[in-house]
């Protein structure tokens, strides 16, 4: 296993260029199952997670190949409907080939999901939206059992917004017959993204981008390209490596309009913000303000950046408090930042963030992507040395970071090695 070493203080200068959505690319590949023929989609990161979802893609029989940052996919050859534990442990996401696999084969053994390390994120509200539309669904030995002639159009009001139930049940939905009403729908830019690219395949949706949709559903799709919506969380996290380093930094190729929740309580902070068609940049202030935050579904603070933004506050003037309304259990960072030297207590499902005048190096290990990036940040501020044990998380979701942060003038390697 991989490990980062870090030499903080020095202030991150220059241009970093965003790659694509993770959590887009993960909705659009398994939406390929719903159209026999080739798809090509642009702008797809190098991430361990695109590689876990192209492997349990070609377990069903999709041909997956990859050059550069395009992605190629033929399911003319699908001939498997099932989604085994040993692929779909690596990964949440997989439960995403749920709605393909139903609604066009009428059949998908589909095992219950793995992923992160933290908190319970239960597949119940996928289950019961395609089940509404009518799947029988059975559980059995861990895995879901799916089973349907035709989906039938239904109205479906997730007790939760969910992005993940709310992708599942659409691309369900859009070979269903009749409309199907989604209520309390996800809005989320990755869910956009999809039901944007369904609408290209032939779907017909209304009320994208909005808490309520309407999906006809139709006899056939066909297969299109497509390219992806850059990685609004990646731009947040760089934006907060500049903040914390004193630095300044151009982030181009993002869409602003994704990052507003974030920029704002930057600006709280004292941060200088500015803000073209395709780009952010920001400079970073000489002491950084305490603010509070609370997670909230998109268009609000999102829970991805949770942890991000406590290390900010580690070092800001003053004392705030990050609430994750989304995910109470999302915590497994802070003792890694006590490590470091900031000064933390948790209450439930609050961090009370009390600001240091430095953090200190140390070893520190990750437990889960989003913590990952929190651990390293808080090694680009501290004095000395840091290292940061099990980086395999933030493969899954940060294209090279590090060589983006080297490319922003901090010092940071990445040291291979079976003892970490």
């Amino acid at each position: 296993m991989d490990k980062f070493v870090i030499h903080g203080r020095k202030k991150l200068k220059g241009t970093v260029v965003i790659s694509g959505a993770k959590n887009a690319a993960l909705a659009l590949m398994p939406a390929t199952l719903l159209a026999s023929g080739k798809y090509r989609l642009e702008n797809t990161p190098d991430l361990r997670d695109i590689s876990t979802m192209g492997k349990l893609l070609q377990m069903m029989g999709v041909d997956v190949s990859k050059n550069e940052h395009t992605l190629h996919l033929n399911t003319f050859r699908v001939n498997k409907f099932e989604a085994p534990y040993e692929q779909v442990k690596k990964m949440r996401a997989s439960i995403y080939v749920l709605g393909p696999l139903i609604t066009r084969y009428g059949y998908a053994k589909v095992s219950l999901p793995g992923g992160c390390a933290w908190g319970p994120r239960p597949v119940n509200l996928h289950i019961e939206g395609v089940r509404k539309l009518g799947a029988k669904i059975d559980i059995d030995r861990g895995y879901i059992i799916a089973k349907a002639k035709r989906l039938k159009a239904a109205k479906i009001a997730f007790d939760v917004s969910s992005v993940g139930a709310t992708g599942n049940v659409m691309m369900a939905a859009v070979l269903a017959k009749g409309t199907t009403v989604l209520e309390n729908a996800a809005m989320e830019p990755e869910i956009v993204a999809l039901a944007r690219f369904l609408m290209k395949m032939g779907a017909r949706i209304d009320g994208i981008g909005t808490t309520r949709m309407e999906i006809e559903g139709v006899d056939a799709l066909h297969p299109v390209d497509e390219t992806m919506i850059p990685d609004r969380i990646e731009a947040g996290t760089f934006l907060i490596a500049a903040a914390l380093t004193g630095g300044t930094v151009k982030v181009e190729c993002c869409k602003p309009g994704h990052l507003m929740a974030i920029l704002t309580k930057l600006e709280e902070a004292g941060a200088q913000i500015n803000v073209g068609d395709n780009w952010i940049t920001l400079k970073a202030s000489r002491m950084t303000k305490a603010v509070d935050v609370t997670t909230a579904i998109y268009p609000g603070f999102p829970t991805d950046m949770q942890a991000q933004w406590i290390t900010l506050m580690t070092i800001a003037k003053g004392s705030s408090v990050i609430t994750d309304s989304i995910y109470f259990d999302r915590f497994k960072h802070v003792p890694e930042l006590i490590r470091l030297g900031a000064n933390i207590e948790l209450n439930k499902n609050a961090a009370i963030v009390k600001g240091v005048k430095r953090l200190a190096g140390a070893t520190v290990m990750s437990t889960d992507l989003r913590a990952s990036a929190s651990l390293v940040l808080a090694g680009l501020v501290a004095e000395g040395k840091t290292e940061v044990l099990r980086v395999y998380h933030l493969d899954r979701g940060y294209e090279h970071i590090e060589k983006k942060l080297q490319a922003l003038g901090a010092s940071i390697r990445r040291i291979s090695g079976q003892e970490y």
